[in-house]
């Protein structure tokens, strides 16, 4: 799986992509909305491992997000088979995560849009989900930006997080090819 645009590049992960990625996954403010929040490099290494078994497996996946002005990793972005946490399933999901200093670019809606893209004509799928805590207003309006729905009647608690947990109630948005 590999998308290119004028400024960006989703492609399979590297070996080198671990160092900056785990850097990405310790930045508190990054991971504020992710639980656990922090991920140490060895937790990275093995989320990209994850990843790679995903994509090969599959054929698409949860990719590194790079600007090609530079080929500087800036996060990751892509989709992926749901866990069986979503009520529903099975669901491909969107998902994204970016380094803090790239927030406010415009980077994860235009590499979220190519994704989309990709997902309609490329791999022909009919719908597509995403999911973020209740609290999480960014990946929220993000969601709503790339044209997805939610229904309130399709939220949930996310049983991988504790309860008692402001991260648990989940909301999930859906998109097709049409909107």
């Amino acid at each position: 799986m590999q998308i290119e645009n004028e400024r960006l590049r989703l492609r399979p992960w590297d070996e080198c992509d671990i160092a900056p990625f785990a850097v990405i996954n310790a930045d508190p403010d990054v991971r504020r909305y992710y639980y656990p929040s922090i991920l140490t490099p060895a937790e990275t290494a093995d989320v990209i491992a994850e990843c790679d078994a995903h994509l090969r497996k599959h054929g698409f996946g949860f990719v590194a997000l790079e600007r090609k002005a530079d080929a500087t990793l800036i996060g990751g972005l892509g989709l992926s088979i749901a866990g069986h946490e979503i009520p529903g399933g099975p669901h491909v999901e969107i998902g994204w995560i970016l380094g803090r200093h790239y927030w406010r670019n415009g980077y994860a809606l235009e590499a979220a849009r190519a994704c989309l893209e990709h997902a309609w004509t490329r791999l022909e799928l009919t719908e597509i989900i995403g999911y973020t805590s209740r609290i999480n207003n960014p990946s929220r309006a993000l969601m709503e930006k790339l044209g997805m729905r939610s229904d309130p009647t399709e939220d949930f608690d996310d049983t991988t997080v504790p309860a008692g947990n402001p991260l648990r109630p989940h909301v999930l948005y859906r998109v097709g090819p049409n909107g």
